[in-house]
């Protein structure tokens, strides 16, 4: 026998006894708050990749849209339901970035691309061409630029046109000064900010300023 069996039993009051069934309790709602923060986290990483997924596929259907439209077609649709159509190839030959910039800037056509406001000159041409796109996918890459950093568009008549970057800053959603026509020929480029945050959604934008570099009007 062991030592514990020599001693004398004495009952412990029940104000002593161990809480056992709150104990109980208490370990199944740790338990199940630990499972949803768990599939919570599963599901943002879900959302997360299919939000990548999404924006990298489409590029590849909106480039061969753009082979279309560098071919003569006009306002060609990358898939039949579309409601817009590649209106610029935007490139950043130092950091390996080459995307198909599309026709309007709302927040169903920038799911799929960087999106060219209405209203402003059209990428490549003469005045300022604004281009909207979303801080996590297509317009990622400008938080990396720098000052003289130099982009490339090309035209739907296959022609191309070099900028370079002259500022960035940070400014309220407010500041629709930003797309004003007069000026210099430029390319402004505006995605949500700061690049890191948990929520999109925020009052505050990121714009790129690129000058164009060649003499074209």
């Amino acid at each position: 026998m062991g030592v514990e069996s020599a001693l004398p039993w004495v009952p412990v009051p029940s104000s002593e006894k161990p809480p056992k069934a709150k104990s109980g309790v208490l370990r199944k709602l740790v338990l199940a708050l630990l499972a949803l923060v768990f599939l919570l986290g599963l599901w943002q990483i879900g959302k997360g990749l299919y939000i990548q997924a999404k924006a990298q596929f489409a590029q590849v259907l909106v480039r061969d849209a753009w082979e279309r439209t560098l071919a003569g077609e006009r306002q060609v649709k990358p898939w039949p339901w579309a409601d817009t159509w590649p209106v610029a190839r935007l490139a950043v030959p130092g950091q390996k970035i080459d995307l198909y910039v599309l026709a309007g800037a709302n927040g169903r056509t920038i799911a799929f691309g960087p999106g060219h406001l209405f209203g402003t000159a059209l990428p490549g041409e003469k005045g300022n061409s604004v281009v909207g796109g979303h801080r996590d996918t297509h317009l990622a890459f400008l938080r990396d630029v720098k000052r003289g950093t130099e982009l490339e568009v090309q035209r739907p008549d296959g022609a191309w046109r070099r900028y370079r970057v002259k500022a960035a800053e940070v400014l309220d959603q407010a500041e629709t000064w930003v797309t004003r026509q007069e000026g210099f020929t430029r390319l402004t480029l505006i995605t949500c900010y700061p690049f890191d945050a948990l929520q999109a959604g925020g009052p505050l934008r990121y714009v790129v300023f690129a000058d164009a570099i060649d003499k074209k009007g």
